[in-house]
């Protein structure tokens, strides 16, 4: 493996650049059966004493039955290089196609949880709380179920406790 376990303190990024302009893979599931997809919309933070990602992911998208199904899943981060991987990831389902083998990412197994050897960053996350968003949750009028859940298909939100951070050797 081509990564090196480092405590979460050591890390020094802006969430806003990583997460909202670089994007993230996320994926579930395990070496025998995984899918990826990308996601710009995230938090990372601190809640309950531990630190944590909260990402969102549409039951309709294939990744999500692995990480709904599975106890674990990783957030990987890869450089600017891999835009068009990300992009591929984000606009095709596994459901149609082996993402890996189409993007040519290599699949890493880290912890049980898969990610890919070409990440700079790969968190391990651990499920701790799901919520689903709903229309009625929105507390102001600022057009934003229109715009992001017109279809109705509202994202499922997962607070997970980050347990393993990994950064390329």
């Amino acid at each position: 493996m081509a990564f090196k376990k480092i405590d979460i303190s050591e890390l020094s990024f802006n969430p806003f650049e990583k997460i909202g302009k670089q994007w993230m893979l996320l994926t579930g599931g395990n070496k025998d059966k995984f899918n990826t997809m990308t996601a710009s919309w995230g938090q990372l933070g601190v809640l309950w004493n531990k630190n944590v990602l909260t990402c969102y992911v549409r039951p309709s998208r294939y990744t999500y039955g692995f990480i709904e199904d599975n106890e674990c899943y990783t957030a990987s981060f890869l450089g600017e290089e891999y835009r068009k991987a990300l992009s591929f990831c984000g606009s095709h389902s596994g459901r149609d196609c082996d993402k890996a083998k189409e993007t040519g990412l290599t699949p890493a197994e880290i912890d049980g949880c898969m990610a890919f050897e070409e990440a700079e960053l790969v968190l391990v996350c651990r499920k701790l709380y799901s919520y689903d968003l709903q229309e009625s949750g929105f507390l102001t009028d600022d057009g934003f179920p229109a715009a992001f859940f017109g279809s109705g298909d509202y994202h499922r939100a997962y607070i997970s406790e980050i347990v393993g951070v990994y950064v390329k050797e």
